[in-house]
């Protein structure tokens, strides 16, 4: 499938305080290579057209390490979330298309899986899909709740869940396809009025059910493809699982 009409957002502005270490977290690295160098190098397999990556914490060590012709650095200061990180991006999107959203510090995502959620995206006429993981226990995950008919209705956070919603197995990635349009109009209504006072990415699928618009999941049982490293232990973690597979 041709994604020349994809663009990627990679959301990589993030400190990383529990690394126990000063470099963005971003930079640290799985197999002598930087985490967001393994997103850049997934997303160029892909074939998508151009990728925005969002820096803040260090914000010139991140530019220069994925300064390419097909990638350009949106700084996001101050830091108000996931959903102002890819509000920051808006005046350098292409309009009409598609993009994805992905995390800098998630580096094991397969190109097959993001070829995947693409392309049921493109196929359903969505406006949007979220790549979802099924397991056993969900833990912190926010849960993808889902009507009588398996249609998609919301993500609810683990810690507003109800025990009924918690026992879900389905989780939000944080891992999204969108029509581009309709991100964009959905990010000019996100608002901060939560407990954080930040904006949040997973608002736009509210408001995008909540107008009516077509949303779905694409789920994979492999919880190792979008496991984020927060710790100096699950990096470790993750440059096991990395070279067990490759």
């Amino acid at each position: 499938m041709n994604n020349s009409d994809v663009q990627a957002v990679i959301l990589a502005a993030g400190k990383g305080t529990r690394m126990e270490s000063d470099l963005p977290k971003v930079l640290h690295q799985i197999n002598s290579k930087p985490m967001l160098g393994h997103v850049l190098e997934m997303v160029r397999s892909v074939g998508l057209s151009r990728s925005f990556v969002v820096v803040g914490h260090k914000a010139e060590l991140v530019s220069k390490f994925s300064d390419a012709d097909d990638v350009t650095s949106v700084l996001q200061e101050p830091q108000l979330g996931t959903g102002h990180a890819v509000q920051v991006t808006v005046p350098v999107l292409k309009a009409g298309g598609y993009t994805i959203i992905l995390c800098g510090d998630v580096p094991l995502l397969k190109s097959e899986t993001v070829s995947t959620l693409i392309e049921k995206t493109k196929s359903a006429g969505v406006s949007a899909s979220v790549l979802t993981c099924v397991v056993e226990n969900a833990g912190s995950y926010g849960r993808i709740v889902k009507d009588a008919d398996g249609n998609f209705k919301a993500i609810v956070e683990a810690r507003d869940a109800t025990a009924e919603q918690i026992a879900i197995g389905e989780y939000n990635s944080g891992v999204f396809c969108f029509k581009t349009d309709d991100m964009i109009e959905a990010l000019a209504e996100l608002k901060s009025d939560n407990d954080q006072s930040e904006y949040y990415l997973t608002d736009t699928i509210a408001y995008l059910v909540g107008e009516g618009r077509n949303v779905q999941a694409v789920a994979i049982d492999d919880p190792v493809q979008v496991m984020g490293i927060n710790t100096v232990a699950e990096l470790a973690e993750a440059e096991k699982y990395f070279l067990e597979r490759s």
